[in-house]
């Protein structure tokens, strides 16, 4: 006996859905669920990519959020390497959550800094050439680097754009490094 709930091998744009599975009670509704992306608009289906304002949004988030982690993982190592032998516990604790508030909003802060910028760039690159290839996210990432340590001189700017050059290049290369070899 095949179960309901179960799509079929012949349907894969739709799966079937009893809200009512768990509760049970007599009542069978099934209902056919997309699996694909809906839109609300077909513009939206036809673009390719993500707008400049996901993009920024996208990128600015992942920063930041990947930064705090980052960070308060570090600024909490720092705490518990600066306690004292003769602190309680309290004071202990105390100490490594404040390091690691402290280290992760600055890292976290800084992170999203350069998600807004690599954004900005990208999506500025990606107007003005008129395509969205590699190329772009390279260059982004390079004037990334290269804004975010502009204030330092040309020859830290130059290399923080190198860096930041590089960081980009590699990211691109995961990525289709992954889409490649890791089944999906």
């Amino acid at each position: 006996m095949a179960d309901s709930n179960k799509p079929n091998h012949d349907e894969q744009s739709t799966r079937l859905y009893n809200p009512y599975q768990d509760l049970q009670v007599p009542i069978r509704n099934l209902y056919n669920l997309p699996t694909a992306h809906e839109h609300l608009f077909i513009e939206e289906a036809a673009k390719p990519s993500r707008s400049w304002g996901e993009n920024l949004q996208y990128y600015t988030g992942c920063g930041y959020l990947s930064g705090a982690v980052i960070g308060a993982a570090k600024g909490s190592l720092e705490g518990v390497k600066a306690a004292d032998p003769g602190d309680t516990l309290k004071l202990r604790v105390n100490r490594v959550l404040n390091s690691g508030g402290h280290v992760g909003r600055r890292f976290g802060n800084t992170f999203g800094i350069l998600g807004l910028i690599f954004a900005g760039l990208e999506s500025g690159i990606i107007e003005l050439r008129g395509h969205d290839d590699f190329l772009n996210t390279v260059v982004a990432g390079l004037g990334t680097g290269a804004l975010y340590k502009a204030a330092a001189g040309p020859r830290s700017a130059a290399i923080a754009g190198a860096i930041g050059g590089i960081a980009a290049a590699a990211a691109v290369a995961g990525k289709q490094a992954a889409k490649r070899y890791v089944p999906i």
